[in-house]
């Protein structure tokens, strides 16, 4: 990031993730998100004071949305002149939003920032079909109520029919977990495998919040205290019973059990100088030394859509002149269990690494014992753009 100074993560703090149209079904993401926020404000004695920049973001956003960031700080306890924007970098968004965040400290230009993020399915952007609003438009032009009428009797039965936004990908028409059916194909991902790694997720998270490992840093909300989608009672036999979500022609091996569940929550996370933490007598958790982005042609190319990560982490490790052995924790989200295990056999695959990333060797595997040591999205949950800055505030903890 070539720094000029080190770039503090301080801490954070989320509300509990909760299953899509439960707890959470009538709250909105400005809600969500001013709520964590609040909590971050509050831990760590910020009320009152101005800060120098908070970035947060929300994958799925109704219109109101359009000023989230500033809205959530207005209602946070910040000082009124705290600026505040918008990010958007799908489910990396809150991983976005601090690494800008951490240039900016970085570079000099402010001491102390706040990166989130925040979604809700149950607040989904309900909307009508554009046509439908081309129509309305066109009828507003009119200056007679002639002209008006003229316009409305051009409209049919399907202008009024409601569209329900979906995580698919427009070029492909196929889901996230469709793609992800297509990868553990291709990487001949067993079943078993799957169920394997779901389970452990769970249990990490469970033996987690047993322990209070979680207790700083999820904010009491609407009644929760802990995340609603861990189960600890969770068996590899019950989901071995689980039947296919995405391939129903027999084939298919992603279920409710080893894939992420639809989740509304939100994240914070305070990242500032070494000057700003002594300042404050705040103890620095970790720093925040580089990041790396990639993407896939996975519709030329016929690269797997959920593949980039194995791109991105080499890049990273060869700029760092480091190996993917290096480290004592590894915090990988669980979008799906196949989508973890096919990234961990690409690493592992010379060819691949060759062909598809470039590299004259694999980056080899890594220590599984020492990855989502705490739980993972699976068993976390996973609110699209607040998915990064839980992961952050995990690993630095």
């Amino acid at each position: 990031m070539n720094q000029t100074r080190r770039v503090c993560i301080l801490g954070g703090q989320r509300i509990p993730f909760a299953k899509s149209f439960t707890t959470y079904a009538h709250k909105t993401n400005q809600e969500l998100m001013t709520a964590a926020l609040s909590a971050l404000v509050q831990k760590f004695n910020l009320k009152g004071q101005r800060l120098g920049d908070v970035a947060l973001g929300s994958v799925i956003k109704n219109s109101s949305d359009w000023n989230l960031a500033r809205e959530c700080v207005l209602g946070s306890g910040l000082d009124a002149h705290t600026p505040g924007y918008d990010v958007q970098r799908a489910c990396g968004t809150s991983l976005e939003t601090a690494w800008q965040i951490g240039l900016k400290i970085g570079a000099g230009q402010i001491d102390v920032g706040i990166a989130g993020g925040s979604d809700t399915n149950s607040d989904l952007p309900v909307m009508l079909p554009r046509r439908f609003g081309r129509l309305l438009l066109d009828a507003r032009s009119q200056k007679s109520i002639g002209g008006k009428l003229r316009v409305f009797s051009g409209l049919r039965p399907h202008h009024l029919k409601l569209q329900f936004p979906g995580v698919v990908e427009p070029r492909t028409g196929l889901s996230m977990g469709q793609h992800c059916e297509l990868m553990v194909k291709e990487w001949k991902i067993s079943r078993e495998s799957q169920d394997e790694l779901s389970y452990v997720s769970h249990q990490n998270a469970a033996k987690a919040y047993a322990e209070g490992f979680y207790s700083d840093q999820v904010a009491d909300y609407e009644g929760m205290k802990k995340d609603n989608l861990t189960r600890a009672d969770t068996t590899r036999e019950k989901l071995a019973k689980l039947k296919p979500a995405f391939d129903f022609t027999g084939a298919g091996t992603l279920t409710a059990g080893n894939s992420t569940p639809l989740t509304d929550g939100a994240a914070a996370v305070l990242l500032a100088s070494e000057n700003f933490a002594q300042s404050k007598n705040i103890p620095v958790l970790a720093y925040l030394k580089d990041v790396e982005v990639a993407a896939v042609d996975f519709v030329n190319g016929g690269e797997g859509l959920l593949m980039a990560p194995t791109i991105a982490v080499s890049r990273l490790l060869e700029r760092n002149q480091m190996k993917l052995q290096d480290f004592e924790f590894y915090e990988i989200h669980e979008a799906f269990a196949g989508q973890v295990l096919c990234t961990l056999k690409a690493w592992e695959s010379k060819d691949y690494c060759e062909k598809r990333i470039g590299r004259k060797d694999a980056l080899g595997s890594l220590d599984r014992s020492k990855m989502n040591v705490k739980g993972g999205s699976v068993a976390l949950g996973h609110p699209f753009a607040a998915t990064g800055a839980r992961i952050i505030m995990t690993l630095a903890k």
